[in-house]
């Protein structure tokens, strides 16, 4: 390793200072922030709120100070079947009932899977990101099927948020401290060939962080009454004997949608399918199953439900170029190597190999605008609440679609034979940090 030296120093000084360029851009920013000083105006030409397909949707939903998107998402997809089946103006289905079931079955997995580490070392990299992971509000979409199919849906009123359950921060570190305080007592129980204790130590944390859920975010209803009015102002109430018989009645089979993913890294060849270790709620679940294509195919698909006026469940990685409060995500609105004069440019491939890109937000795709059958801009409701963007929907432009999208859900019937084959085949298993699981954290 070579140190600075003080003849290295003074070199960069004097090149900066002669560089009249960044003279000016460290005025500027001693006023201005960096992303203003890179915008592009002329990019705004091509993000207009217009599109040659725009599906009508419910009025956006609000996840809050929590990481339940993927679970905004979900059940924003599946209530717009409700709405359409019911006649509804409005209607939202209880994300609190759907996180408290998923809290609870990602605190039995965590259990579980410190079975397989009890004797292991204490440096074990998969006991360590289990450890560092915890339980977090994140999740996939089969993760979110699993729970549907254990657990049914309820309308919001049947059990509405909780302070909690919309800021999920300090009751997500206390359930973490629980839990690694349980993997330090079950690994010494091990230890003393202890195992009939350690499985009474797991029951009672079970128990325990029962009560803490239910405290935090209520009691999850038994039954459901469904109260509504339709859009021509007919009053309806209809009673089901579970939140599961409520959604069988909706009449959607959520295993007819398979996870599409665009991965374009050397690991992970196309035409194949992918699961990652280590990542659920609900033990003997839908498992995670993700088909990865190129992203030409990806958008294809994704156009193809949406010309069937059907919206889309995606994820993206949307801490980047992006103005939250016009709801505009567009790499070509901001050109930081003019502004600076280096080159900031990886590949998508890059990116997801050196921790650059990752999924971090799912959302749902409600339309698109189609120039000689290319997508140049994607209408995107999203669940921040209805105060940013165009009363809370965004748009991406076509560019950063393709370089910021890395998952979308799609009916398994725009699938080819082959594509379908391939979906189903055996997965292969992907390490428990693999940036295709990043959504769930």
């Amino acid at each position: 390793m070579k140190p600075i030296s003080l003849k290295t120093l003074e070199n960069l000084e004097q090149s900066y200072q002669k560089d009249v360029h960044q003279k000016a851009i460290r005025r500027a920013l001693a006023k201005t922030p960096i992303d203003q000083i890179a915008y592009v105006t002329e990019a705004e030409l091509h993000t207009q709120f217009r599109f040659s397909i725009d599906i009508d949707t419910l009025p956006v939903t609000n996840q809050k100070a929590s990481g339940r998107c993927w679970l905004f998402a979900g059940l924003n997809v599946v209530r717009e079947l409700v709405a359409k089946k019911y006649g509804l103006k409005d209607f939202e289905l209880s994300q609190n009932y759907q996180a408290f079931w998923d809290k609870f079955e990602k605190i039995n997995y965590f259990l579980e899977s410190m079975d397989n580490f009890l004797t292991c070392d204490s440096d074990d990299r998969t006991l360590k990101h289990l450890l560092q992971m915890g339980i977090q509000d994140g999740g996939q979409w089969d993760m979110f099927v699993s729970l549907v199919d254990k657990y049914g849906v309820v309308p919001k009123d049947q059990m509405p948020e909780t302070y909690a359950s919309s800021n999920t921060g300090a009751m997500n570190r206390l359930i973490n401290i629980k839990l690694r305080k349980y993997a330090a007592e079950a690994r010494a129980l091990a230890k003393q060939h202890q195992l009939k204790e350690k499985d009474e130590l797991k029951a009672r944390v079970l128990k325990e962080l029962y009560g803490f859920l239910c405290t935090n975010f209520g009691l999850p209803p038994k039954n459901v009454r469904f109260e509504y009015v339709t859009k021509d102002n007919q009053y309806q109430s209809t009673t089901f004997d579970s939140p599961k018989a409520f959604f069988d009645h909706i009449g959607i089979n959520l295993h007819d949608y398979a996870s599409i993913i665009h991965s374009p890294t050397e690991d992970k060849p196309y035409l194949r399918s992918y699961t990652i270790a280590y990542l659920g709620n609900v033990i003997d679940g839908k498992p995670i199953i993700h088909l990865n294509l190129p992203m030409e195919r990806l958008k294809a698909l994704v156009i193809n439900q949406l010309s069937d006026k059907e919206i889309v469940w995606f994820g993206a990685d949307v801490s980047r170029d992006g103005d939250r409060e016009k709801g505009i995500w567009d790499n070509q609105a901001y050109d930081y190597e003019t502004a600076f004069q280096m080159s900031f440019s990886m590949t998508k491939a890059q990116k997801l190999d050196y921790l650059q890109g990752a999924m971090n937000h799912a959302m749902v795709i409600t339309g698109v605008n189609l120039i000689d059958g290319q997508a140049n801009k994607w209408k995107i409701e999203n669940s921040w609440g209805s105060e940013k963007g165009q009363k809370g929907y965004y748009l991406m432009s076509g560019t950063w679609f393709d370089e910021n999208t890395y998952q979308a859900v799609i009916h398994k019937k725009y699938l080819t034979d082959i594509e379908l084959k391939a979906y189903e085949s055996e997965p292969i298993v992907l390490k428990p940090w693999d940036p295709m699981g990043s959504l769930a954290k």
